[in-house]
């Protein structure tokens, strides 16, 4: 699904302020990307980096060098809201959340970054350390673009998003004339592996609809995701010395290796794409006692969930059947849920986005996240939370990049959203 751009009669943002406000998102973004935020999936503990401390206490204080206030949660959530500026006498309407993460994944190093800035990118590969080529493409020449310097990720997911949003309210809040309702602007903690999901406050979150800046090319606006199961599966076998074995040892390592084998190569991260589902290994370790592998299921519907759930099982099975006297395991988690439902009940929120997004002139269409988003969470609470793109590019990865002027867009859209829910 595609929008088509609007013409705005009078903008939010004036061209002299759109350069000021491009300047800053830079420099704030490469400020926020120097810290070290990775989030540890082997903590139990939220946060699971003493990084996010950093950055969420350096945001809490910049918000409240601009008047905001901002409260940050024993599990370093920060909240802060930003009251309505309506005339007296106006109803004022519900309150508007934008959401941003943290965290960086722990696939690759988020320690020691050193954003790389571009200017006029020229659109040929960028030769980056250890061998590492990027290649942003033409879409990318003639704009600003910040990548990594091949070690390390970049950290636009989500520091980009976090920027936007620390941008565009401390132009709201400079800017009286732009009318608009109560706001919250939330920071949390560990969305890369789920660890912060648990704590969320929602005794402390007012917003009744919010939008996640979490996404990636300019335009790109989300409004379901995965359904997400984490599987741990725990093999048990019988361990003797190999000089005694004959009849009695069972290899746990190797029926570890059997099921494995089983996962459809047909339906693997790398194999599928738009709305496919996956099974992926994450982990594999143990011996001839025992081991373990921890597996992430995800589909965009229930039925394909549950079929994959019941194919793990019958896998189970049947490598039981090959092992005789080894005992397999299987632990299903629900990790989060596909947030489309929570949008299509309140079909003016989605409304309100692509008017919005018009306004702010942005060619925008609609696409399904593979993979979720804080907002997946908020949409079990019933809090509709569409996800908007950042201008970030491949994630994850040391050949992570952002688009200067996609995060410019971003930011202005999170404008136009928050003067939107003025009842005008």
């Amino acid at each position: 699904m595609k929008g088509q751009s609007g013409v705005r009669m009078k903008p939010l943002v004036s061209a002299e302020d759109e350069e000021a406000l491009r300047s800053g998102l830079l420099e704030r973004f490469v400020r926020y990307a120097k810290i070290w935020t990775t989030s540890c999936p082997d903590v139990a503990e939220t946060p699971t980096s003493a990084g996010q401390w950093e950055l969420a206490r350096l945001l809490q204080a910049e918000l409240t060098a601009l008047g905001i206030e901002a409260e940050l949660t024993k599990h370093c959530y920060l909240v802060a809201r930003i009251p309505s500026n309506l005339p007296p006498g106006r109803p004022v309407p519900e309150t508007t959340g934008f959401l941003a993460h943290l965290d960086t994944s722990p696939e690759v190093s988020g320690r020691d970054v050193k954003p790389v800035i571009v200017h006029n990118y020229d659109g040929r590969p960028i030769e980056l350390r250890d061998g590492v080529t990027l290649l942003p493409g033409a879409e990318a020449s003639g704009g600003t673009i910040v990548h990594t310097d091949g070690t390390t990720l970049l950290g636009a997911d989500d520091k980009a998003g976090i920027a936007a949003i620390v941008s565009a309210a401390g132009y709201l809040v400079s800017h009286d004339d732009i009318k608009h309702g109560p706001l919250e602007l939330i920071f949390t903690p560990d969305e890369e592996t789920g660890k912060g999901l648990p704590e969320f406050p929602r005794e402390k979150v007012n917003s009744t609809v919010c939008f996640t800046l979490d996404g990636g090319a300019g335009g790109e606006l989300e409004i379901e995701c995965f359904n997400a199961y984490s599987v741990e599966v725990n093999f048990t076998g019988n361990a003797i010395h190999p000089g005694t074995a004959h009849g009695v040892l069972v290899n746990a390592a190797l029926m570890a290796a059997h099921f494995a084998v089983l996962l459809p190569r047909t339906e693997s991260p790398e194999a599928t794409d738009d709305r496919e589902g996956f099974y992926c290994l994450m982990e594999s370790s143990g011996g001839h006692e025992s081991a373990r592998q921890m597996i992430i299921v995800r589909d965009f519907s229930r039925y394909g969930i549950d079929r994959r759930l019941a194919s793990l099982r019958s896998f189970a099975g049947a490598v039981e059947a090959a092992f005789p006297g080894g005992r397999i395991k299987i632990d299903a988690t629900r990790t989060y849920g596909n947030m489309r439902d929570a949008i299509e009940a309140r079909p003016e929120v989605l409304e309100r986005l692509c008017a919005a997004a018009g306004r702010a002139g942005i060619d925008f269409r609609f696409k399904p996240i593979r993979g979720g988003t804080d907002g997946a969470r908020l949409a079990e609470f019933g809090i509709p939370t569409p996800n908007i793109f950042t201008g970030g590019r491949n994630f994850h990865s040391r050949t992570e990049w952002l688009l200067l002027d996609d995060l410019l867009a971003a930011c202005l859209l999170t404008v136009e959203l928050a003067a939107s829910n003025s009842n005008k």
